[in-house]
């Protein structure tokens, strides 16, 4: 919206800061960061007065947790409002991708309030049926592949582009759109099975955000991708302004989730972000890359997956719990271990994804 304000430059004032991605972006951290600081308290006293017992905490799960009782969730709300309200201030209005990234975001907000609501409302960890949840997430997903498809450039659309190999496309074809549902419906629910520590969820995804919003103002650019040898994607250079609103909003809410949590992110937030990664990834054309980039979420699945699966064909576990987090709990390990230890390995990961951008 403020980009607007260009047109009242004459080239050589204050107006003609925000023609600017790097400059709306920084404003686009702050303003997120403010509005989380801002209505955090507010929320947190409306949600755990309306909540009553919190979130339910799960019988089976680790000790540790039941102390935790009575923790209001729907935290995921601060961050989404920080993070649309920035946006929808900060970023230009007229880019496709952005508005892609935002209606998947608040789409899946709205799948995740419908599950955190249920589960509040009956005292249940069991909320809205997954099988529910997954097929409307497919269905958003399905829109937003489709959307990519139609805005990314002829020589990009349906391809799959690849890391380090150096202008390597593979053609998906009509395979394009159910290969973009599963990045974006896999990012939300592998996000949102990580949001099980406070702190443990938001700091590697804002890693993952600033990462690719890196990636999408490198590809957004000419000169950066010639440069690089990477394909070059008009206009997603815009989710960078996302990408900044995303972690000033992230930051704010870990204010009050840093242990011991004041509020739980809860499914509002843990889908939303998570789809936002992925619709991102798929924006971008480097859905690969953030498979490493988001390293953390993709294991957290597997663990899940695999303990599933292995469970239903020998009625043994792999993990003492599933996801790998709560094994880790069991074994011993202090909550504020686990989750430093993750943050440390989600940016390296970050690195790793970031230095395939040269080598080629």
């Amino acid at each position: 919206m403020l980009y607007w304000l260009t047109a009242l430059s004459d080239g050589g004032d204050v107006f003609n800061l925000f023609r600017y991605i790097t400059f709306r972006a920084g404003g686009a951290f702050l303003t997120a960061l403010t509005f989380g600081f801002m209505f955090g308290p507010p929320l947190i006293n409306v949600l755990r007065q309306r909540q009553g017992k919190g979130q339910p905490i799960r019988d089976d799960g680790p000790e540790g947790h039941f102390v935790k009782a009575g923790t209001p969730t729907m935290g995921g709300l601060l961050i989404v409002g920080a993070l649309l309200t920035s946006t929808l201030l900060w970023a230009r209005l007229d880019n496709p991708f952005v508005w892609m990234v935002i209606l998947v975001t608040l789409a899946f907000a709205m799948i995740g309030f419908a599950d955190d609501y249920a589960k509040v409302a009956k005292q249940s960890s069991e909320g809205v049926s997954g099988k529910l949840r997954l097929a409307v997430g497919f269905g958003v997903a399905a829109l937003a592949g489709s959307w990519a498809a139609i805005v990314h450039p002829d020589e990009l659309t349906n391809q799959l582009a690849l890391p380090i190999f150096k202008d390597t496309l593979i053609n998906l074809g009509f395979l394009f759109v159910p290969f973009a549902m599963i990045v974006i419906v896999g990012a939300a629910n592998a996000v949102n099975l990580t949001d099980g520590l406070d702190g443990l969820a938001i700091m590697p995804v804002m890693i993952a955000s600033g990462t690719l919003g890196i990636i999408a103002y490198a590809v957004g650019r000419t000169d950066f991708t010639e440069y690089l040898d990477v394909h070059y994607v008009a206009g997603t250079g815009e989710i960078l302004i996302f990408c900044a609103a995303l972690i000033g909003g992230g930051l704010g809410f870990l204010w009050y989730n840093a242990p011991p949590a004041a509020v739980f992110m809860g499914d509002t937030g843990s889908l939303a972000l998570g789809g936002a990664l992925g619709a991102i990834a798929v924006a971008t054309k480097h859905e690969i890359v953030f498979a490493i980039v988001g390293g953390i979420f993709v294991v957290e699945a597997l663990s899940v997956m695999i303990q599933v699966f292995y469970f239903k064909r020998t009625g043994k576990r792999v993990f003492l719990m599933a996801p790998i987090h709560h094994h880790y709990e069991k074994k011993g390990w202090a909550e504020s271990t686990i989750v430093i230890r993750f943050w440390i390995i989600a940016l390296i990961l970050a690195m790793i994804g970031l230095a395939t951008l040269k080598v080629r």
